[in-house]
């Protein structure tokens, strides 16, 4: 099932930086998902040639998907020097976390004014695969799912500004987190996300506005904010996996 992070995403890209086809926007979804999946590290280079020969596409069809990318701040593009997965730097990593503490705390609080069953039961299933995730060692999946757990409440807000705000800070969030994330734990434990389900189910928006703030202060909290280096792999390797 496609993970409404990627759908998501592929929306605000598609706004900043039109798509050329069809198949440009399946390259794209494919390296996004490469990086939300942390197969591919901040600051691995993306030739173009060497991106679409994993794909058998043009380098036009991989320049638009990596244009699109750039747009959302997950790939940088830098003259004579060409694409390469987004390096988030300390300042950076903290500027991330800061905005959606001020975002996400406005949006939890208008989604439990809106929320009806069907999203609440929705919430739940996210965060019963979130947890299923966990147990199962996969941590990387458990993040991955985290974010559509907020990406989904951005949506139940019902305002579309803020949503792709959100959006883009979660995608953007996935980098910082392969790189300075210090605990052993998945990033967004469960117990957090049931206690925001509880808040909106029940309508509580002050309450739901608190918990999300606390949760967000708690996840910046887990950044060990130094620099981290990463070692080249094979481009073709990173990407093949779990294809």
């Amino acid at each position: 099932m496609t993970s409404p992070v990627g759908r998501a995403s592929t929306t605000v890209a598609t706004e900043r930086a039109p798509l050329r086809s069809a198949r440009a926007a399946s390259v794209y979804r494919e390296i996004l998902g490469a990086i939300l999946d942390h197969r591919l590290p901040p600051g691995t280079r993306l030739p173009e040639d060497e991106v679409g020969a994993v794909y058998g596409a043009s380098r036009t069809i991989v320049r638009s998907a990596l244009e699109a990318l750039s747009h959302e701040g997950v790939v940088s593009i830098e003259p004579n020097r060409g694409a390469a997965v987004a390096h988030p730097t300390v300042a950076e990593a903290r500027a991330v976390f800061e905005a959606r503490q001020l975002i996400e705390p406005r949006v939890a609080a208008t989604a439990a004014e809106r929320a009806v069953e069907a999203d609440i039961a929705m919430l739940r299933r996210q965060m019963e695969a979130e947890h299923d995730a966990l147990h199962a060692g996969d941590h990387r999946r458990a993040i991955v799912l985290s974010g559509d757990f907020h990406n989904s409440i951005a949506a139940i807000a019902g305002q579309p500004v803020f949503a792709s705000f959100v959006r883009e800070l979660v995608v953007r969030s996935s980098l910082i987190l392969s790189l300075y994330w210090r605990r052993r734990e998945a990033t967004c434990a469960t117990p957090a996300h049931g206690a925001l389900i509880t808040a909106l189910a029940t309508g509580r928006s002050g309450e739901a506005a608190r918990l999300m703030d606390e949760h967000i202060a708690d996840l910046l909290d887990g950044l060990d904010l130094s620099e981290r280096e990463t070692r080249p792999v094979s481009l073709a390797d990173m990407l093949a996996l779990r294809r």
